[in-house]
């Protein structure tokens, strides 16, 4: 079984930068991709980015030029650097790993970007 631990969400002005951590453990021979997911009130969950074990990264149109998904294989963590934040951006942030017989979500962090 996997494990997925987010970190570095909150509150930040329009215009602002935040960096989303989340590390894998467990069962990590079975992750093919890792990305972030994101849903905001009263809407369904969407793509926000994806990079494979080798490296290819995947983003939603609405983020491309502005995020970035990157990640550090000896420590088993994906990172996304987000900059400049729109209130559009502002949605709870889901960590997923995925792979053969592996689909596991994180616990979510909050992303709030307002004025």
């Amino acid at each position: 079984q996997v494990q997925l631990v987010e970190s570095g969400g909150g509150l930040v002005q329009p215009g602002g930068s935040l960096r989303l951590s989340c590390a894998a453990s467990g069962s990590i021979f079975s992750i093919n991709y890792m990305g972030w997911y994101r849903q905001a009130p009263g809407k369904e969950r969407e793509l926000v980015a994806l990079i494979t074990d080798g490296g290819v990264t995947n983003y939603a149109d609405s983020v491309k030029g502005r995020f970035t998904i990157s990640r550090d294989n000896p420590r088993n963590t994906v990172y996304l650097r987000m900059n400049s934040l729109k209130s559009e951006d502002t949605a709870v942030y889901y960590c997923y790993a995925g792979g053969v017989g592996t689909s596991i979500w994180g616990q979510g962090t909050q992303v709030t970007v307002s004025s």
